[in-house]
């Protein structure tokens, strides 16, 4: 099905100097160069800012995958933006959307047309701005996205298996815009527009800029000296310490202090974020004017990332989970930002007003899908608080999980008349909606809630992320006790059985992270086995930037303890570790008993393979 023919080109940013000068315009402000397809959703970044930029007033232009390998022509077609360039390299780390675990490269692309690959360079923010730099030396580049934001600092890279410097070292940007970037792109563009120089914009929240090592500043309760790039090449201990403050500062209420690292003769400078937007502020966002389709320059080819979301809606913003192998509150922060039940409502409307809607909502979620409306109850602790996450150890005593304000807006959306179904697609915290809250009235809400998700709102298979069985495991990667989900299947059980439902159960579960020996992944085999699990939903570790578990792999050492954790790290490490996710295929067995032998764990063979 041709999924964009009935929305005209002039409903969309313009991708060509035809698609401009259609619109009436004799110039473009800014000019934004995207990894990815143009998709114009809320669910992708070069979409949102685009469109936060033209309601600022600005003529905005998108060019999606841009050829960098011809003559250049997609980099030169707009010619001299008024403001300057904007890089947005896509919705994924060009890294991880390149390369497996195990560093193959990936034979497709979700976020290109027809899933083809090879639509983008491996790190296009630096790709891009040299391309740029060199085309047009005095224009003003600004880089964002994924990429950018979670490279800001020095960081290990997985693919090269060096610890790289701050992207900002290696790509000729004069700023980098980190995390959700919709505030300080619309400050750069007026601070720009008033004629002031990029090279003095050096306090701008949410913003990283390359200065002079002399300017760093002595270390006060505003200023945070890391060590140095140089040291942490030298000493892994010294990259770990730089972690805990990174990490401690991405997730603040209220960020005001600077960080600050020196990379030889130049320092970088990470100015404070922005706090989490306000009801108002994420609802203007949300409501601005997408089509929600693809260009229509792709005619009727299929973006497979697009396909996932469609017909979904995302409710906020954040996640306080903090679980280690995972970036989204060093990108979005720990803050729940809400959307509005009437913003909400006003996307679900649009969305059955397309032509393909059938009735069915396919996600009602978001970053955790659970965490909608959810704060702490006394904000001035929370405004305190250096916790990277709310739920680990056991959930914070200040954390209100109450669920009703979730529930309200599933039921709200389920009696929208064109509605016959809203699922819940994203992952759901089911430590958070089951632990204890110190209010009965919210405690049984809670319980509501599982039992109207588990019944009304599964599309046949619920997926739920334990990651692990095993407790020492657990606790590294910051998630619950597996005890928790057996009590979460015991209630999954009992929902289905009393509402006449054959739903599955889709845990998802992780390989090789920081802590995790090949004992442990014999004992998830077996643990998995006796709930008669046949594991689908599984992956190998994969280290990126910014994470905690990334941060042990590459040093050994965990930053908050400065304890050594082992990490498999060697290719057969870890291939002997994942084997065990496959107990049940019978080209496995064989290597598994072996490794079981040598384990000295007679007793698990017996528990994987039994004799009848």
């Amino acid at each position: 099905m041709n999924n964009t023919t009935y929305i005209p080109a002039d409903r969309f940013l313009p991708t060509s100097v035809k698609e401009m000068e259609a619109l009436g315009w004799d110039h473009i402000d800014v000019v934004l160069f995207s990894g990815d397809a143009y998709v114009d959703h809320p669910s992708f970044g070069a979409a949102v800012i685009g469109r936060t930029l033209q309601a600022a007033g600005y003529n905005v232009a998108l060019v999606p995958q841009p050829n960098w390998r011809d003559d250049l022509r997609d980099f030169r077609k707009f010619g001299r933006p008024r403001l300057f360039f904007g890089i947005s390299p896509g919705a994924m780390d060009s890294m991880v959307n390149h390369y497996t675990a195990a560093r193959r490269r990936r034979s497709d692309d979700a976020f290109t047309p027809d899933g083809r690959a090879g639509m983008r360079p491996d790190y296009p923010t630096v790709v891009y701005s040299e391309i740029l730099r060199r085309l047009f030396p005095d224009v003003p580049i600004v880089a964002g996205g994924i990429e950018a934001s979670l490279r800001r600092l020095s960081h290990y890279d997985y693919w090269q298996d060096r610890l790289r410097p701050s992207i900002i070292m290696d790509a000729p940007v004069d700023m980098i815009i980190y995390g959700m970037g919709e505030q300080a792109i619309v400050e750069v563009a007026r601070n720009l527009e008033e004629g002031k120089s990029i090279s003095t914009m050096t306090d701008l929240p949410q913003t990283v800029v390359k200065l002079r090592s002399s300017d760093i500043p002595e270390a006060d309760c505003h200023n945070i000296v890391l060590n140095s790039y140089e040291r942490c090449l030298a000493d892994k201990r010294a990259q770990a310490a730089n972690f805990k403050h990174i990490e401690q500062q991405s997730n603040r209420m209220r960020p005001d202090t600077v960080l600050w690292q020196q990379h030889g003769r130049h320092a970088v400078k990470v100015n404070p974020m922005y706090p989490a937007l306000t009801t108002a502020q994420i609802d203007s966002s949300f409501d601005l004017p997408y089509t929600r389709m693809p260009h229509p320059r792709y005619k009727s080819k299929r973006i497979p990332a697009y396909e996932m979301i469609r017909h979904s809606v995302n409710l906020h913003r954040g996640c306080f989970g903090g679980c280690a192998f995972c970036t989204i509150s060093a990108h979005q922060g720990k803050f729940i930002a809400s959307r509005s039940k009437e913003s909400i409502l006003r996307e679900v409307k649009a969305v059955t007003r397309m032509p393909d809607f059938k009735g069915y909502i396919s996600d009602l979620g978001g970053p955790s899908a659970n965490m909608y409306a959810m704060h702490g109850r006394d904000l001035g602790i929370c405004e305190k608080c250096l916790r990277p996450s709310c739920l680990h150890p056991q959930p914070c005593r200040n954390l209100n999980n109450d669920h009703r304000p979730l529930l309200e807006i599933y039921r709200t959306v389920d009696a929208m008349p064109e509605v016959k179904k809203s699922f819940v697609g994203s992952g759901v915290r089911y430590d958070l909606s089951m632990a204890p809250s110190g209010s009965r009235e919210i405690d049984a809400a809670n319980r509501r809630y599982n039992e109207e998700l588990i019944a009304h709102h599964v599309s046949g298979r619920l997926k739920v992320a334990p990651e692990h069985t095993e407790d020492t495991v657990l606790e590294v990667m910051r998630k619950p006790s597996f005890q928790l989900f057996y009590e979460f299947k015991e209630i999954f059980d009992k929902v289905n059985a009393s509402h006449g439902l054959n739903q599955q159960l889709i845990p998802y579960f992780i390989s090789s992270h920081p802590g995790c020996r090949e004992v442990d992944m014999a004992e998830l085999a077996v643990k998995t086995r006796r709930l008669h699990f046949q594991l689908e939903q599984v992956q190998d570790f994969t280290p990126t930037p910014m994470t905690l578990a990334s941060e042990i792999y590459y040093t050994g050492i965990h930053p908050y303890t400065g304890t050594k954790i082992f990490t498999a790290t060697r290719p057969q490490q870890k291939q002997d570790q994942r084997r065990f996710f496959f107990w049940y295929d019978p080209g496995q067995r064989a290597g598994i008993q072996t490794a079981l032998r040598r384990l000295h764990r007679l007793d698990l063979i017996a528990a994987l393979y039994p004799r009848h």
